[in-house]
């Protein structure tokens, strides 16, 4: 059965980890809600877990909620020039920095309208440089119970944290703060490099899958 999730601003470990290794089918229908992974991830500096927050241009009155595939980017400030630089400071020394550095640069460059169809874009790029085969299938409407699937959709909430921590690998800051769990997958891409994919493909596996009963191997 397809897995329901977000498109997400370069997804934590976990999701990504689902996404290399379930159907996917991407939920596109529903509205926009603030605090979650739609617009942010989590990278490790050497001031610990920083996060990168997109900004958006926020709708009220009478407009009520906007629909996550209308959100607009709000480019009044330098925001995605802050963020590359903020990746390079992060992760400069990491040991495939160097080796991604141009092609992820250019998503940094190139002005989009819309949040989603940059974390589609995002996407597009993570599975060619990961090596995976990026599902396709996405909702029609929005359903708040899905009449089949398993709904993941959960996992785009960045309040509540769960109970899932990867396998440690190398970090450029580990000395310092101790192992970052569950960051954004460019975190483990920089440090990893080739070995991301089987790395993701690992923690599926491993990972309990307590809230996807339909999932468990």
């Amino acid at each position: 059965m397809p897995l329901c999730l977000h498109p997400t601003y370069f997804p934590n470990i976990l999701t990504m980890s689902l996404v290399v290794s379930q159907k996917i089918i991407w939920e596109v229908w529903d509205n926009f809600q603030k605090q979650t992974y739609r617009n942010r991830c989590h990278i490790c500096t050497d001031q610990g877990l920083h996060r990168l927050s997109v900004p958006i241009k926020h709708v009220g009155g009478e407009q009520g909620r906007q629909l996550y595939r209308d959100v607009r980017l709000d480019d009044s400030t330098a925001w995605q020039r802050q963020h590359w630089r903020g990746l390079q400071t992060a992760y400069r020394t990491s040991p495939y920095f160097e080796f991604y550095e141009d092609a992820i640069a250019v998503l940094f460059e190139k002005r989009f309208i819309h949040l989603l169809d940059m974390n589609f874009e995002i996407m597009v790029l993570l599975a060619e440089l990961i090596g995976f085969d990026l599902p396709e299938d996405r909702t029609q409407a929005y359903n708040p119970e899905l009449p089949e699937g398993v709904d993941g959709r959960f996992l785009v909430n960045a309040k509540d944290p769960l109970p899932f921590v990867n396998n440690t690998y190398h970090q450029v800051f580990k000395d310092k703060h101790g192992f970052v769990a569950n960051a954004s997958v460019l975190d483990l891409l920089f440090n990893m490099g080739p070995e991301t994919l089987p790395y993701l493909k690992r923690q599926a596996l491993q990972w309990g899958h307590s809230s996807f009963p339909a999932l468990k191997r």
